[in-house]
């Protein structure tokens, strides 16, 4: 019997289990080498501490989180930062787009990114803006989804392994 699909959900409510989880998921993400504003090694308290900012935020209608559920649990998670300047309302940054390394290849973080821009659309946004590792797998999954790449910055963060790593920009128009 194949296993079901993750489910995507949007969390209006962040619980302490919903942290655990997201901490998970950010730990594996840091462990696999992800650089996601986190060095190696993450400890779960620094983790938990990220995760429950992340929910002060989601409380004051700052930030938009989803979560991806299997049998396994939490398995993945996309942000949507959408307080922004006054002269911007129009647009979201995606943030944080991250799969646990038990469901990579599945099609999921191509399902959130999706599902965030669903949510965005619904928000009244109709830009969104994002960061990733130049020609890593994550700036691949955008370019395949038709993210326009803006250009690169050298040397702009660090892996989780303490070396450098360039990020490239990426917008999605929405309207289109």
């Amino acid at each position: 019997m194949p296993t079901p699909p993750p489910t995507i959900r949007r969390a209006d409510r962040i619980t302490d289990a919903l942290v655990e989880g997201l901490t998970d998921v950010l730990t594996d993400a840091v462990d696999g080498g992800a650089s996601v504003g986190f060095m190696s090694p993450l400890s779960p308290e620094r983790a938990r501490g990220y995760w429950r900012g992340v929910a002060e935020a989601v409380d004051r209608g700052e930030r938009v989180l989803l979560y991806a559920e299997d049998d396994g649990g939490v398995c993945g998670t996309a942000q949507l930062n959408v307080l922004m300047p006054d002269n911007q309302p129009h647009r979201a940054d995606l943030m944080k787009v991250l799969v646990h390394r038990r469901a990579r290849r599945l099609g999921l973080g191509a399902a959130l990114v999706r599902a965030a821009e669903g949510v965005a659309r619904e928000a009244g946004k109709d830009l969104l803006v994002l960061d990733a590792v130049t020609g890593g797998d994550a700036a691949r999954l955008y370019e395949r989804l038709g993210w326009v790449r803006v250009g690169d910055i050298p040397r702009y963060a660090l892996m989780p392994d303490g070396s450098p790593c360039s990020t490239t920009y990426f917008y999605r128009d929405l309207r289109a």
